[in-house]
């Protein structure tokens, strides 16, 4: 009797303990990552934490101190052997558009492309249609606006048929108007292709739009990788809460797996007796007593128990609003946003509960 089995595919792109270091300080601390074919990676972190970098030893712009690289199995670079960077089959997108002045549009698609020249014409032209600019093949990058540029250097990046696109802050030149539009635009072509995509960036909001996948990097680490859902409500500590939104933090002692806050009390399981920890939780699950005339929302199971504080400061942002408390159990500053348009008056004196099923409780 015979079995049919069939071997998983090797991911497209895999990197395992990569190690970069400068002048004795490490830069890429031990990275490791893989990404499947049509998969969408977002590195995301602050400026400086290794993200480039750890783009460039994929890109072979970079050698590594230590770790190995994989396309579809093979390996394609470590410490001794290294495939060149235009052997690599990898495609580059940057904020630097990095078009020819001189070349026309068609002639900078096709740059990179090898082979009989109405192949090339007949592959230009079919990714310029895919990015609505066949009626520009004959223009030059100076006759384009900053989003047009854009989509001719994807064309370009795209017209080899690399196996992986690597792209570096793409749409942080464009204006946000444009972005959006733009960045839907890629990731619908380049899944098409079905090219495996690492995208750098430090805009939370461009890795949740983007991202089949989020690896969060801090000091040259990833810290936490996940599907954006994920990551953003199962945040691995404070600083992973506050990368993606603003937060409000309160600071108390557990007993009995209980820790005791102004708001009541909030589960701490497995934290030992008298350690100190932060509640952590963002503007938007602040609940605000709007209906009992300033005497305090009741108390329920999921919001606790309400807290007095005083509006010091509104502003309304388009589709919330902020409001800014200077609470009455320690003077610290709490931050709410509410839908639509709210903007009490400096003064006026409100009741805040915090939901305890959106808050997170970590080790000071």
């Amino acid at each position: 009797m015979s079995f049919d089995t069939q071997v998983p595919a090797a991911p497209r792109l895999e990197i395992r303990n990569m190690v970069r270091q400068f002048d004795g300080r490490t830069v890429v601390n031990d990275v490791s990552m893989t990404i499947q074919a049509g998969q969408v990676t977002c590195l995301l972190g602050p400026s400086g934490c290794g993200k480039s970098t750890t783009l460039r030893m994929i890109a072979g712009v970079e050698m590594q101190d230590s770790g190995e690289i994989y396309v579809d199995g093979k390996l394609i670079c470590d410490t001794v052997f290294r495939v060149p960077p235009e052997r690599r089959e990898i495609g580059l997108m940057f904020q630097d558009f990095a078009l020819f002045p001189h070349l026309s549009v068609a002639d900078n698609v096709a740059f990179g492309l090898k082979g009989p020249k109405a192949e090339k014409r007949a592959r230009v032209e079919e990714l310029l249609r895919k990015v609505d600019l066949i009626r520009y093949i004959d223009e030059f990058p100076h006759q384009l606006s900053g989003g047009e540029q854009q989509r001719v250097a994807l064309a370009r990046a795209l017209a080899p048929r690399p196996r992986i696109m690597l792209m570096d802050e793409p749409f942080s030149g464009l204006d946000n108007r444009l972005r959006d539009g733009i960045r839907d635009e890629t990731l619908a072509l380049l899944k098409e292709e079905d090219t495996a995509v690492l995208l750098v960036t430090h805009e939370p909001e461009e890795a949740m739009r983007m991202a089949d996948e989020i690896a969060l990097m801090r000091d040259g680490k990833i810290v936490q990788r996940g599907a954006p859902y994920n990551v953003y409500t199962r945040p691995m500590d404070k600083a992973a809460v506050a990368f993606f939104s603003d937060i409000n933090v309160l600071s108390a002692k557990v007993e009995g797996a209980l820790a005791q806050t102004p708001f009541g009390q909030f589960l701490a399981p497995g934290v030992p007796d008298g350690t100190d920890v932060e509640i952590v939780f963002r503007p938007q699950h602040v609940k605000l007593d709007f209906d009992r005339g300033g005497k305090g929302p009741l108390p329920t199971p999921a919001a606790g128990v309400a807290a007095r504080g005083v509006v010091e400061r509104a502003r309304f942002l388009g589709n919330e609003s902020l409001v800014e408390f200077r609470m009455d159990f320690d003077g610290s500053v709490l931050r709410a946003t509410v839908p639509n348009v709210f903007v009490p008056e400096a003064g006026r004196v409100m009741w805040l509960t915090v939901r305890r099923d959106r808050c997170f409780v970590f080790p000071a």
